[in-house]
């Protein structure tokens, strides 16, 4: 169908899980996306990907008919297309809505989620409504149709059922999903137009400022990320309910989640909402200490791994050590002349700590290794070959198969946790990449092939697992 869903086969993919050992399945947000299809980028910091939704599964509940899958566009393997995916599967889920009859379980999930389902659907209906504008250039005579609020009503629930049943199938093969909570919320989303006055907007609703982050390995220019600053006065000022709340939606859908972007907890990167860049932005403290305590206090006990990646202080760690989160160590980024980079050796990794060969956010292993240092990174070609070098001596490898040594070092670490990107199983180079910071095109759409993941990989997967004791 163009896309990967919660249909069989994630099903697939989870018995490939458990069959080469693997304990955790970390997943990017599952948020509607927005903006250049980005997870981090969300219409809600609470809602589903309807895209993600099972016709599959939709078919077997008899919300649609064999004659509505027969019909498929050639869609591409390799990625997502986007302006093909989204109004074909719109059309039929649009399809599924009008067979659907409310349940009990339907009623139980509304009253369950009202506080932020109603918002979500009547924003998604009014988006809809005004041409799927931006919220700040919306015509405020224009109504949202009731079928319309209803509709999203509907994609949420079969999202969370379909999701839900995927978990526990997880859970029944002793793997654990780890989520992922991006630290802001995008400008047009449900979360910013709802509460306006926890964000830093202007009358005209626009962002006063923004996030981003100054220059750094991935960009000369730093990242402007475009999300509005959080009021974090006014949210203290209420005991961080929204923040509260947000994290129990998220541990109510995941077992565990990595906190994205820790670091803006403790002080994060201001920058003009008027400015391109983020090279003018400042850094402004942030209530790390309070939110973490109003959050243990109502939640206890979090389950949380800090990304605490970028420019990290002494402040930042404290705080992570604070509350014992365990932070993330990334092997790609341990060869370079960054002052860090030894802090990312697998002989120098504390028990405490998540170790992955690359994230999202980096090339591909094999990608980073053959890389020219032409347009993807803030790297000259010289300092790619001393990383080559560096990297051949420490790994003692002559690199046939450097995806395997990444995945071997970081499974032969220290480090209580140890997790690898399938583009990294499967050695591709960077055709696979899923983002590039600071880049607005072409993320986001790399698709795993459902016979890519074969039994030989499962099986040397497995031998490594169980020759380092994981």
């Amino acid at each position: 169908y163009g896309i990967g869903d919660l249909g069989p086969s994630a099903y697939r993919f989870v018995d490939f899980l458990a069959s080469a050992r693997q304990s955790i399945w970390q997943v990017l947000p599952l948020g509607p996306t927005g903006y250049g299809d980005s997870p981090y980028q969300c219409f809600s910091a609470f809602a589903g990907n309807p895209l993600l939704i099972s016709p599959d599964a939709l078919a077997e509940a008899g919300l649609l008919a064999p004659a509505d899958l027969a019909a498929l566009p050639a869609f591409l393997n390799s990625e997502v297309d986007f302006p093909r995916v989204i109004p074909f599967k719109r059309a039929l889920l649009e399809r599924a809505f009008h067979r659907f009859s409310p349940t009990p379980a339907f009623d139980a999930f509304l009253a369950r989620h009202s506080a932020w389902l109603e918002p979500f659907a009547h924003f998604m209906a009014l988006k809809e409504a005004n041409g799927n504008v931006a919220w700040t250039q919306w015509n405020p005579s224009l109504a949202a149709s009731g079928d319309a609020v209803a509709l999203h009503r509907f994609l949420q629930f079969q999202f969370f059922e379909q999701w839900t049943r995927l978990r526990e199938y997880a859970h029944a093969r002793n793997i654990r999903i780890m989520g992922d909570i991006p630290i802001y919320v995008a400008h047009d989303s449900a979360d910013v137009w709802a509460n306006r006055s926890l964000f830093d907007l202007a009358p005209d609703g626009s962002p006063n400022h923004v996030a981003g982050v100054p220059p750094d390995y991935f960009s000369a220019t730093g990242q402007r990320w475009g999300n509005p600053i959080y009021r974090w006065g006014v949210m203290e000022s209420s005991g961080f309910a929204w923040w509260i709340e947000r994290m129990r939606a998220t541990l109510d859908t995941f077992d565990m989640v990595r906190l994205d972007h820790f670091r803006g907890f403790e002080a994060y990167w201001e920058v003009p909402g008027s400015d391109v860049t983020a090279i003018n932005g400042r850094w402004i403290k942030a209530p790390g200490v309070p939110l973490l305590d109003a959050l243990e206090r109502a939640l206890g006990d979090l389950p949380i791994v800090a990304e605490n990646l970028g420019v990290i202080t002494p402040e930042v760690e404290a705080i992570r050590e604070r509350f014992h989160l365990p932070g993330m160590s990334v092997l790609q980024f341990a060869f370079g002349g960054d002052p860090q980079a030894p802090s990312f050796r697998p002989h120098n990794y504390p028990h405490e700590r998540v170790a992955y060969t690359g994230t999202h956010d980096n090339d591909t292993t094999v990608g980073w290794w053959t890389s020219q240092g032409i347009g993807d990174s803030t790297r000259s070609p010289a300092e790619i070959e001393h990383e080559r070098g560096v990297c051949r001596a420490y790994l003692n490898t002559d690199a046939r198969e450097i995806h395997w040594d990444f995945i071997r070092a970081v499974l032969a670490s220290v480090a209580n946790t140890a997790l690898f990107p399938a583009q990294d199983l499967l050695g591709l180079g960077s055709e696979a990449r899923m983002n590039l910071p600071g880049s607005i095109r072409g993320n986001w759409r790399w698709r795993l092939l459902p016979a890519a993941l074969t039994p030989d990989i499962a099986q040397r997967l497995k031998t490594l697992v169980e020759l380092y004791e994981r």
